[in-house]
């Protein structure tokens, strides 16, 4: 690996996330944003499955980067994306074949196959999981399906190495993706999982560098096209909900929990207290930027949170929020059930749901969000403040209901935190300053109400609309 160049400031973010990818230009200095540009990650049908228009992305990487090259100076580059993909590589440097989408249900063909070969949870901390998102299933299927394609692939790199690959022509795994539900890695003992040798891949697999790790300058190529400086470092890139959790992590002192929230909502304790995590709930080990599992639990609240509030404008006010806890209006678990912590059980509401405002309906809504979010933080032992990023910290009636569910303080953390987490890969440990944040503890009437909703799911209210009585 190369050094890094001194006096960065200016850092360039290739975010793709499930839903949009984004350019963001991170001013150090300041760790905000100062520039972005975005597109949707649209899935492509055809082909032999659906599959990201890395294409289409690349090119819309080369434009912002040289965008953001004129307007301001980019003085590095890193990556950060969401997990459960990787790039197959042919001989030449090449795909191998599309880069498969996780949510296509094609792996689930071979699950009893499969099954049969994957490590348990005990070695690898990564629950089985549906479709795409264990990628160890992507790749079993993928390679058992479609015999040519394994046939081509030399080199497997995990998604967010892709596109450093593409900038600097080194290809790499880096342990936050190696580690996030792939049943490929063993995070306690910190190297490749038995389903590595067993299936074959060992010689597939790119070496394992550290996310900060400093790749090389851009090719001669991208500098052209981006308008670079030809010597512009590449750092490795990182695990999304993990470049959240890096700018905590050189930063704070633990305990303390992040909840990283987009698509997914991933709730990851530090320094907590000591647990058994259940994999059929939707719990993992994630691995951390430093190599050190992570007790983390997930569910789609984004996704859930557009598919409940779909049409509507978002907008509410004091009387709603009274509205709904007066009458213990409540969302039950769970809206997407193929994912979180109540798999199989269908959502359901405690009031007929034509009742309710559309402020009352964003009310209800972000309630549940924060108690999914609260059960998830429960069950990896999570302990002293939640740091919320993303989205959702910008939403006060969710970050009042998590501090009143979990009894502990909640800080909705300023920014975007995956762009500026990656950002500081780039950065001395120490660049990243200690914040005091806003703190919410919860409003009136709050704690009551998120007690019913947990009676609601043990059973002991179940009748529509008596929750709140």
């Amino acid at each position: 690996m190369t050094e890094r160049r001194a006096g960065k400031r200016h850092v360039a973010v290739i975010d793709i996330g499930k839903t949009n990818a984004k350019l963001a230009l991170v001013d150090l200095g300041q760790l905000r944003e100062i520039d972005v540009r975005k597109r949707p990650n649209a899935v492509r049908a055809g082909g032999p499955y659906p599959h990201y228009d890395t294409d289409g992305l690349w090119d819309f990487i080369l434009g912002a980067l040289k965008e953001m090259q004129g307007a301001h100076g980019i003085d590095a580059v890193t990556v950060t994306t969401h997990g459960a993909s990787a790039a197959l590589l042919d001989g030449e440097g090449r795909l191998a074949a599309p880069v498969l989408d996780y949510e296509h249900d094609g792996p689930d063909a071979l699950a009893a196959d499969y099954d049969a070969v994957r490590p348990d949870f005990a070695e690898t901390g990564s629950p089985r999981l549906p479709m795409g998102l264990n990628l160890g299933a992507q790749l079993f299927w993928q390679f058992e399906t479609f015999p040519d394609i394994r046939a081509r692939t030399r080199t497997i790199v995990t998604w967010p190495q892709y596109w450093a690959y593409r900038l600097t022509g080194k290809a790499v795994n880096e342990v936050t993706s190696l580690g996030c539900h792939t049943d490929l890695w063993r995070p306690r003992e910190n190297r490749f999982s038995s389903l590595v040798e067993k299936a074959g891949w060992s010689g597939l697999m790119a070496p394992v560098a550290k996310a900060a790790d400093c790749l090389g300058p851009v090719l001669p190529e991208v500098a052209a096209a981006a308008g670079l400086d030809a010597r512009t470092p590449v750092h490795c890139g990182i695990h999304d909900s993990n470049a959240s959790l890096y700018a905590h992590l050189v930063s704070r002192d633990a305990p303390f929990a992040v909840v990283s929230t987009g698509t997914w909502v991933i709730s990851m304790a530090i320094g907590g207290a000591a647990v058994d995590l259940d994999p059929a709930r939707d719990t993992l080990i994630n691995v951390n930027a430093f190599g050190d599992p992570v007790p983390s639990a997930r569910f789609m609240g984004g996704r859930e949170f557009d598919r409940m509030t779909e049409g509507l404008s978002r907008q509410y006010d004091a009387r709603d929020v009274a509205a709904v806890l007066d009458r213990g209006a409540m969302l039950l678990p769970a809206v997407e059930p193929r994912s979180g912590p109540y798999p199989g059980r269908r959502h359901g509401w405690t009031v007929d749901e034509a009742s309710l405002s559309g402020g009352e309906r964003f009310v209800a809504v972000s309630c549940y969000l924060a108690l999914m979010t609260a059960t998830g933080l429960e069950m990896t032992g999570a302990a002293g403040p939640a740091l919320v990023e993303g989205p959702f910290a910008d939403n006060p009636v969710y970050l009042d209901m998590l501090a009143a569910a979990t009894g502990r303080p909640v800080s909705a953390v300023a920014g975007t935190g995956t762009s500026i987490g990656a950002a500081l890969l780039s950065a001395d440990r120490d660049a990243a300053p200690r914040r005091d944040d806003t703190q919410w503890t919860g409003g009136p009437g709050m704690d009551a109400y998120a007690r019913k909703w947990r009676a609601c799911l043990s059973g002991e209210t179940l009748r529509s609309g008596q929750a709140g009585k």
